[in-house]
């Protein structure tokens, strides 16, 4: 679904990513992980065209998008729940998850997938989004993301300040959308136990590079989580 070669970037004389080539396959959760600084958020702000590859290619459902901007490669079906959520606080939850369908025919309705994964969204559609707590806003940004019915969805650290009642719903939700085989599923996370537990493959990044890639079931053996805590 997703296939990144030999993508660089650089911040002035800083080179930021370098060399990454990865791929996401449709039906299955690629974990990248890494610590604070080594990239990550760049690299996900370079696959939405929110910050333009330096070289390299991104491909997208067998098409070119590395000069796409980003709201072409929305409608072409990827989806990016970014770290901090940035709902729109001041509109509803309902309005929220429209703003989701922005892609769509006027008059799409929100899918009913959504209410049955968080349903605590159903309850509060009239509460305006930064009324509800850090959790429900993280379960009302992939509601968003979710709208339109991506073919990547793309998840930046959503246990971030997140309680652990929560983080069990999220993990429900993202293995279940893995488990339709109707999208490919890229989730960037310093939780160990988040990331292991979702897994198909993974990725460790250190300073701009992968450093260790594998399968999600051989992480323990492979020794992730030692590398993550150097």
């Amino acid at each position: 679904m997703l296939k990144v070669e030999n993508l660089n970037q650089y911040y002035g004389g800083s080179h930021i990513l370098r060399g990454l080539s990865f791929e996401v396959p449709v039906g299955k959760v690629t974990t990248l992980l890494g610590r604070n600084g080594v990239g990550k958020t760049t690299l996900l702000k370079t696959l939405m065209g929110l910050i333009p590859a330096a070289t390299g290619s991104i491909h997208f459902h067998g098409q070119d998008i590395t000069r796409a901007p980003s709201y072409k490669r929305v409608s072409a079906g990827i989806g990016f729940v970014p770290q901090g959520r940035e709902i729109f606080p001041r509109l509803t939850v309902e309005e929220n998850l429209l703003m989701g369908l922005a892609t769509k025919p006027r008059g799409t309705a929100i899918p009913e997938r959504i209410f049955d994964m968080f349903p605590v969204l159903r309850q509060m559609m009239g509460r305006r989004g930064g009324d509800l707590s850090g959790g429900q806003q993280q379960q009302l940004a992939i509601g968003r993301a979710l709208a339109f019915g991506p073919k990547l969805l793309i998840l930046d650290e959503p246990t971030e300040g997140i309680q652990p009642s929560i983080i069990k719903d999220i993990e429900r939700a993202i293995r279940s959308l893995a488990e339709t085989g109707e999208m490919a599923i890229l989730l960037v996370e310093q939780y160990y136990d988040f990331a292991r537990a979702l897994a198909d493959q993974y990725l460790l990044m250190e300073r701009g590079e992968i450093v260790m890639r594998g399968s999600g079931a051989d992480m323990d053996a492979d020794g992730v989580r030692q590398a993550l805590a150097v």
